[in-house]
């Protein structure tokens, strides 16, 4: 077993350590149920405090790859075998939180403003041009960048679509692949996706969720095209995906079926990094990633983004490339402003960090 572990590539110590330790688990190395090396050991290999590799293993549990026994060390809850194997992770559901009708964090109005003044001030007339049907280029390529930096999602700006809300993007899924397909849906689920699918005439298959995702035998026996999934704290349920389910999920969609991941509110995660995506995870270009600012900013904003397959750009184009883009250009620049300077990011870890103090003064 060798780490090899450089200050050169920029990243923490504990991320680089986690990663290669989660994909050994991933790549069968470690099997499911086994022990993972003592913390003492892979300080001594990879000549790292116990501290950093404490930080790592850590990491590994909040994503449920591995957890810790008590006087026994850290076992490897992943399973890699029978696709729809129940999952090893029995973890009782958090409650459930509101979903609409919560308010969102407090965005500071001061830097809103600020912001909104000098977009004015330097753009002038150009904030009154027409968006492209996508949305303009300078907020596609800062929503590029935030997501390489923030979710490990890497793609070009052509393939990220800018629309007023979740319900508008779910609406242009269904136009862009195709009103003959079925949909699945988690059961319970957040109400609106029903009832947009539905509205939009479309045959919709409703699974069971179980304590860590979509139920295994529920899941291997529909026949759907598409899952729409929120795999962090689906509502109302509260329930959110262990790692073996999200890579069931993308063993089930492996043979021509694609998944919809809805990524409502996972910015805000307790997790001391980011919650994995399947976009990221993805090898076979069929998972459509969708975010909306209606959390992190202000549901006021209505303003969301989808992030195509690569493959789905021109069909996109074909297809839908027809529509007005639904956001004002105005409010366009106004986030494209928030994410290159870096008030965004600075907000949402403001709010990450007080929710991990109040989750760690609660217990």
């Amino acid at each position: 077993m060798q780490y090899s572990i450089t200050k050169k590539s920029g990243e923490p110590a504990y991320l680089q350590l986690y990663r290669l330790l989660r994909d050994d688990i991933i790549g069968g190395i470690f099997p499911f149920g086994s022990r993972l090396p003592s913390k003492r050991l892979i300080a001594e290999e990879t000549e790292l405090s116990l501290v950093t590799v404490e930080h790592a293993y850590a990491l590994l549990c909040d994503e449920g790859y591995a957890e810790a026994r008590e006087r026994s060390g850290y076992f490897v809850l992943f399973r890699t075998g029978d696709p729809f194997a129940a999952s090893a992770l029995h973890r009782p559901a958090p409650a459930a939180q509101p979903h609409g009708t919560s308010p969102a964090p407090e965005f500071p109005v001061s830097v809103l403003t600020r912001t909104m003044r000098r977009v004015m001030s330097d753009l002038g007339d150009a904030i009154l041009e027409p968006s492209p049907a996508a949305g303009i280029p300078a907020l596609r390529d800062a929503i590029g960048q935030y997501l390489a930096r923030s979710r490990g999602i890497r793609v070009d700006p052509e393939q990220i679509v800018i629309g007023s809300g979740s319900e508008y993007l779910y609406g242009r899924i269904v136009e862009l692949l195709g009103r003959e397909l079925t949909y699945a849906l988690e059961s319970p689920s957040y109400k609106k996706i029903r009832q947009v699918y539905e509205a939009c005439d479309v045959r919709v298959q409703m699974l069971p969720l179980g304590q860590d995702g979509i139920d295994s035998f529920a899941l291997s026996r529909s026949n759907a095209d598409v899952l729409h999934i929120t795999p962090y704290r689906s509502f109302p349920s509260g329930v959110t995906a262990s790692a073996s389910k999200r890579h069931e999920y993308l063993r089930w969609a492996s043979d021509g079926r694609y998944i919809i991941e809805d990524d409502f509110e996972s910015e805000f995660s307790v997790s001391r990094k980011p919650e994995e995506t399947l976009f990221a995870h993805t090898d076979r270009d069929n998972v459509l990633y969708l975010n909306t600012f209606s959390k992190t900013i202000s549901p006021s904003i209505r303003a969301g983004y989808l992030v195509l397959p690569r493959h789905l750009v021109p069909v996109f184009s074909q297809r839908l490339g027809f529509y007005a883009c639904t956001v004002p250009t105005f409010m366009q620049y106004v986030l494209a402003q928030l994410l290159t300077t870096g008030d965004f990011e600075r907000h949402v870890n403001r709010v990450r960090r007080k929710k991990r103090r109040e989750t760690a003064d609660s217990i």
